[in-house]
């Protein structure tokens, strides 16, 4: 079983990967894991340090292979606010409550949680169920790990 060395972030130039890992977000924080392949094999991440790995980061293996890192599709929801400034109060409710959170302009992604669907439809945000590849935001005091 090859060993992970080091982990490339994305962006980073670098060769194709010759294969990918797929892993839901609260399985991408990690310092020691087997891991399954796309391919049936399995490779072992045993890191000095943790490390959140990113959709797009590449693992170098100790024979130089790169492996891909996919974020999974997740049940998620997708929130909407009636304009900008409601979004920013939908995401302070989240925040307060410490919810995992992805971030964009028009709406917030967060996990499946009905209590949490009730609050927000109270707030009167537009709430609809989906399922995507979920990458939070790391917290202010999230260490860049790699």
């Amino acid at each position: 079983m090859l060993r992970v060395l080091s982990v490339l972030p994305v962006g980073e130039p670098s060769d194709p990967p010759v294969d990918r890992v797929v892993l839901p977000h609260d399985l991408r924080h990690l310092r020691r894991k087997l891991l399954h392949l796309d391919n049936g094999e399995m490779i072992m991440l045993d890191l000095a340090q943790t490390v959140t790995l990113t959709d797009g980061d590449r693992l170098v293996l100790e024979n130089g292979d790169l492996i891909e890192v996919k974020a999974a599709e997740e049940k998620l929801y997708a929130v909407e606010g009636r304009d900008g400034l409601h979004l920013l109060e939908l995401a302070w409710h989240l925040g307060n409550r410490h919810l995992p959170a992805q971030i964009a302009a028009e709406r917030l992604l967060i996990p499946r949680d009905p209590v949490i669907r009730a609050m927000l439809e109270g707030l009167g945000a537009a709430v609809r169920e989906v399922s995507e590849p979920f990458q939070p935001v790391r917290g202010a005091y999230h260490g860049h790990a790699h």
